[in-house]
């Protein structure tokens, strides 16, 4: 077998495992196949005429088509269809985010112990309202407050003035929010992967993973409170680092030199046996 031929049939492999925990969610979620079809078809063709183009030519659809196995039909009205890519953002999931880290970690609003300090809800110097200015724009103190209050990461106290309780932003309630994320960290975990076996050699991307099977299920709890603490505290410490070494005015970075980069760490555990095949 040729190396071709080896690489289709890892390949196969590879996205047949990735489907799986993909299919199960789109089932639970009462999605049939023929729109998680409609959406693969778009995606094709989207990617055929913005990553795929030759280098001083403008993209075809004729081209797309080629690329893609789809009709020049298809390829035309996928092309002009952009409600996909309106739906999802994680916008909203990155402005509550870094209003919790800059409370966490900016000392103008931590107290004489460097302490996330105690703020006045909407008014003041250091409020609560001044923190959501600084570090999420023009978003409405309010509503940030509303969101970070319902997911737990802030408190109320009797006094009405507002108490961290944890630096992390991890939606609770809303399934949105949360699928939002399966977006963009599987994405961002993939284009990862991709970029290493392109350009691993000269370039890595660090990703990596520790893993045991047959694992004994009671040292699960502590191994989840451990990992949770440190991963935590090692994010904190990137954060801070990018905070630090980042433009301070971000409208002044030329259009070309504006990144986007982050670090992302994540859990997993599964029974060794299929849940479906034990008692058989």
């Amino acid at each position: 077998m040729d190396t071709e031929n080896r690489i289709h049939l890892a390949l196969n492999a590879a996205v047949l495992k990735l489907l799986r925990p993909l299919c199960r969610l789109l089932l639970r979620h009462h999605v049939p196949f023929a729109a998680f079809e409609e959406l693969a078809k778009h995606t094709y063709v989207q990617v055929a005429l913005e990553d795929f183009g030759i280098p001083g030519k403008k993209p075809t659809l004729s081209r797309a088509s080629i690329l893609t196995g789809l009709t020049r039909k298809d390829v035309q009205r996928l092309a002009a269809d952009t409600a996909p890519e309106r739906a999802a953002s994680d916008e909203g999931y990155n402005r509550a985010a870094r209003v919790l880290t800059g409370w966490a970690r900016d000392a103008e609003f931590h107290d004489a112990n460097g302490l996330p300090k105690v703020l006045a809800p909407l008014e003041g110097p250091q409020s609560f309202a001044m923190l959501v200015r600084r570090y999420s724009g023009d978003m409405p103190a309010r509503a940030v407050l509303d969101e970070l209050l319902r997911v737990g990461a802030v408190r109320e106290r009797e006094d009405q003035t507002l108490e961290l309780v944890t630096p992390a932003y991890v939606p609770r309630g809303g399934e949105t929010e949360k699928l939002g994320i399966l977006g963009s960290d599987v994405a961002d975990l993939i284009a990862t992967i991709d970029h290493n076996l392109q350009y691993g050699a000269t370039d890595p991307r660090f990703q990596r993973k520790v893993m045991y099977g047959n694992y004994p299920a009671a040292q699960l709890p502590a191994f989840r409170k451990l990992s949770t603490a440190q991963a935590q505290a090692l994010l904190e410490k990137f954060d801070q680092w990018l905070e630090a070494h980042g433009a301070k005015d971000k409208s002044d970075l030329p259009p070309d030199d504006a990144m986007r980069v982050g670090m992302g760490i994540y859990y997993f555990e599964e029974p060794m046996v299929p849940t479906h095949r034990k008692g058989q």
